[in-house]
């Protein structure tokens, strides 16, 4: 399945950048909790839902250890979109945001 074919509304998006990057620019709405400190705030994640949760970073490396990390865990609905550039594109595609 393609990253924006999960795009919608109710779509959630974790930046797993440090807070630095995330103030030079990250998708409108996101939430940032840098990849070292996921473990210590998953429960954040868990309390938001069934809804798709998209994880990004910047070239989709960092994202893809968070997701894969809280998959063996057994969240589910929870994925990896890559790194931001890609991610806007596909929210540019969508119409959204």
């Amino acid at each position: 399945m393609k990253i924006a074919e999960l795009i919608d509304d109710t779509t959630i998006f974790v930046d797993v950048r440090t807070p630095d990057e995330y103030q030079e620019g990250h998708i409108p709405g996101a939430l940032n909790i840098p990849l070292p400190d996921i473990f210590n705030r998953k429960q954040e994640i868990r309390g938001l839902g069934e809804k798709p949760v998209i994880f990004y970073c910047r070239s989709g490396s960092r994202s893809g250890m968070a997701v894969s990390q809280l998959q063996k865990e057994g969240y589910k609905e929870i994925y990896n979109g890559g790194g931001i550039a890609a991610l806007q594109s596909a929210l540019l595609e969508k119409g959204n945001h």
